[in-house]
C-alpha cells in the first residue's frame, strides 16, 4: 500500500527536480550578451558564451545581441552654410559594447535606435551647417563624417554603445530646387559652349589668314624665281643663237627659213605673195640667192643677252 504510493512521491519529486533544474539551465551564445535580473534588479552580467545557472521562477534573463546593428536614419532637410537648402539620407552602425549600461539607460534596442538617430540628427545638423553645399558633396564629405561619427560617438557612451560607422548614402538638392538648378547649370553649360565655339572660329580666321598670306607670299616668290629663271633661259638662248650665227651666216640663215616654212606652211595655208619674194629663195636657188643674183641678206643678229 505504501510502496506504490511512496514510488508516486519519488516520481512526482524527480519530476520537479527535473523542470526546475531544465528551469535554472540557461546558455549564452557567442552573439550575446546576457543580464541575469531578479524582481528587475541585476544580478549579473553575462559577457562570455557558455551555460549557466539562475534561480528558477525567480530570476529572468535578458539577451542583447554583441554583434554589429544598422540604423537607418530618415531623409531630413539640412540648411548648408552657403544657405542651400539639402536632403540628407544617412545610416549608421553601431554595437553593444556595456550591456549593462546598455541596459540601464535604454533598456532595448529600439529605444537605443530612437536615442541614436535623435543624437545622429542633432549631430548632423550642426555640422553639416558649417559646411557649404560643395564641401558636403565632393571636397570634405569623408572628414564631415568623421567628425559626425567621434560627436556621436561621444554621446553614445553613455549608453554603453561604441558607433562603427556614420554615412551619408545621399546628399540632393529638394525637388523643387532641382529643376532651376539644372537649368542654371545647362545655361552655364551653353555659354562656355558658345564662347569655345567662338575661339575656335576666331583662332580659325587667324590660321586662314596667316595660311593665305604664305601662300600668297610663296605664290610671289616662285614667280619672281621663275621670271628669273625664264629670263636667264632667253638669254642663255641668245647667247647660243647668237654664237651660232657668227659662227656660220649662211647655215644660220638657212635653218631659219626652213623654221619659217614649217611655221607658215602648217595645215591649210593660203600666201599672197610675189614669186619673187625671197621667202621663197631656196626654192629657186639652193644657195639663197635672189633672181637679181645677190646674197641672201641674212637675218637680224638677236640682241645680246642682258
Amino acid at each position: 500500500m505504501n510502496s506504490p504510493a511512496l514510488r508516486t512521491g519519488l516520481i512526482i519529486l524527480l519530476a520537479i527536480a527535473a523542470i526546475a533544474l531544465y528551469s535554472s539551465i540557461f546558455i549564452v551564445q557567442q552573439t550575446q550578451y546576457a543580464l541575469v535580473l531578479r524582481f528587475g534588479a541585476v544580478q549579473s552580467a553575462l559577457r562570455e558564451p557558455g551555460p549557466y545557472f539562475k534561480v528558477p521562477m525567480i530570476d529572468t534573463v535578458t539577451y542583447f545581441d554583441k554583434r554589429v546593428l544598422d540604423l537607418d536614419l530618415p531623409v531630413q532637410t539640412i540648411l548648408s552654410a552657403d544657405r542651400q537648402n539639402l536632403e540628407v539620407d544617412a545610416f549608421t552602425r553601431y554595437r553593444i559594447v556595456d550591456p549593462l549600461k546598455f541596459y540601464q539607460a535604454v533598456g532595448s534596442i529600439p529605444l537605443a535606435n530612437q536615442r541614436l538617430a535623435s543624437f545622429t540628427n542633432s549631430v548632423m545638423r550642426n555640422v553639416l551647417a558649417s559646411a557649404s553645399r560643395d564641401a558636403i558633396v565632393r571636397t570634405d564629405r569623408s572628414q564631415l563624417m568623421q567628425r559626425i561619427q567621434e560627436d556621436v560617438n561621444r554621446q553614445a557612451q553613455s549608453l554603453g554603445i561604441e558607433m562603427i560607422d556614420v554615412r551619408l548614402t545621399r546628399v540632393d538638392l529638394p525637388a523643387a530646387n532641382s529643376q532651376a538648378v539644372y537649368q542654371r547649370m545647362r545655361t552655364e553649360r551653353e555659354r562656355e559652349a558658345a564662347d569655345l565655339r567662338a575661339n575656335g572660329q576666331q583662332q580659325a580666321q587667324t590660321i586662314r589668314a596667316r595660311a593665305e598670306r604664305d601662300a600668297t607670299v610663296i605664290r610671289a616668290e616662285a614667280n619672281r624665281q621663275s621670271e628669273e629663271l625664264r629670263g636667264k633661259g632667253d638669254a642663255d638662248r641668245n647667247r647660243i643663237l647668237a654664237d651660232a650665227f657668227s659662227q656660220d651666216p649662211d647655215f644660220f640663215a638657212f635653218f631659219r627659213s626652213l623654221q619659217a616654212y614649217e611655221t607658215g606652211l602648217k595645215g591649210e595655208t593660203r600666201l599672197v605673195l610675189s614669186p619673187n619674194s625671197d621667202f621663197f629663195r631656196y626654192f629657186n636657188d639652193p644657195a639663197g640667192r635672189s633672181k637679181s643674183g645677190q646674197a641672201p641678206v641674212p637675218p637680224a643678229q638677236p640682241a645680246p643677252a642682258q
